[in-house]
């Protein structure tokens, strides 16, 4: 009797010390899919598949955290998304899977890796739950919004990563970046009479792909910021749209941006078709200015912003006389990347400047 009494202290004692009080409780979390998952307390390994969840991670400074990586995230390195041109070192984890739009994660490959947790974009609940019952680890969705302007489900976004991963703090001072900077941007440009702004057009915007100048989007959120008089708009909808060309000559914008991840197209497009490019005000007039890609794997959000204080810059010059577009680009960049890479976009890019015509090809002009 004696022994087995020893025998059911040590046991106990052996069991006492092991004991962590919540190391084999779950926390009970809502993601933006409305979906109520269960994950564990202490969140030490992480995976993002999707447009744009990797990029929410950097922000967060969580990064030390991510165990593999989408081969897009490798095979695209890093031009065209600062936060790859940040934290280049993420290319050398394992892979999880093809990544890119409609793509998703290897389920093998992410039970091999063994995550804690599983961040995803732009996926439905039914997508999540199959990959979560499948591998065994819960799967969070994450949500850029579909709203114009950055909101509360990006902000949410930021929230529940920052809770999870003890990068709270972090998450705060990032929603109160982006929106005080959007409340600087309509700040400068709510007085401006709508009678005074010049008619513009943004085109070879990326959207699952790069695209010429018909690629467009109403609503343009760097438009939207500055209040600038977006022709587009008039479609009545939100959001990415193909403009025909006989259109764009119709609305002749007297201001037209090019963002720049689809410039050689629109440089190619050009040297075919000279005589469109020459029905339009803006390019006789020398009207047209380079912009840094604002889509890539999803909305760049620092890129979005730098991009709306230079179109401020160049369409109302006095309203932000402060301002030099190249070193509030790389203000913001270093807030939410931690590191000043617009010269590296320039040099992939051109960065911002006029764009002029010249032999046949196009030139970037500071």
């Amino acid at each position: 009797m004696l022994t087995f009494i020893l025998r059911l202290a040590l046991v106990s004692g052996v069991l006492f010390i092991l004991y962590k009080p919540g190391a084999f409780a779950l926390d009970k979390v809502e993601d933006l899919a409305g979906r109520k998952v269960e994950v564990p307390p202490q969140i030490e390994k992480i995976v993002c598949a999707g447009p744009g969840a990797l990029r929410l991670i950097v922000y967060l400074d969580a990064t030390d955290k991510v165990v593999g990586v989408e081969d897009a995230e490798k095979r695209w390195g890093s031009s065209g998304r600062p936060y790859a041109i940040a934290r280049k070192k993420l290319r050398d984890l394992p892979s999880i899977g093809p990544g890119g739009p409609g793509k998703l994660p290897d389920i093998e490959a992410l039970v091999k890796l063994s995550p804690d947790v599983i961040f995803m974009t732009y996926v439905d609940a039914r997508i999540a739950d199959n990959i979560q019952e499948k591998t065994g680890i819960p799967v969070l969705i994450l949500s850029y919004g579909e709203a114009v302007e950055f909101g509360e489900p990006l902000f949410r976004s930021l929230e529940l990563v920052g809770d999870l991963l003890g990068r709270k703090e972090r998450a705060e001072e990032i929603i109160s970046f982006i929106k005080e900077s959007m409340q600087d941007l309509k700040k400068r440009t709510e007085n401006i009479v709508e009678e005074e702004k010049p008619a513009v057009y943004v085109g070879g915007l990326g959207y699952r792909g790069t695209h010429g100048i018909e690629s467009s989007w109403a609503k343009f959120p760097p438009f939207v910021f500055v209040g600038a008089k977006n022709v587009v708009d008039e479609v009545g909808r939100e959001g990415h749209v193909f403009i025909d060309k006989e259109k764009l000559i119709e609305w002749d914008p007297e201001v037209i941006f090019i963002d720049e991840g689809g410039l050689e197209l629109v440089r190619q497009d050009y040297q075919k078709r000279p005589n469109f490019y020459r029905l339009l005000k803006a390019f006789r007039q020398k009207s047209i200015y380079g912009i840094l890609p604002f889509n890539f794997y999803a909305t760049n959000i620092g890129t979005s912003l730098a991009d709306a204080y230079y179109i401020g810059k160049v369409l109302y010059p006095d309203k932000f006389w402060d301002i030099e577009p190249e070193k509030k680009a790389d203000k913001i960049y270093t807030f939410l990347l931690r590191e000043p890479v617009y010269k590296i976009m320039r040099k992939d890019f051109g960065g911002f400047g006029r764009i002029n015509l010249e032999g046949g090809s196009f030139k970037i002009e500071p």
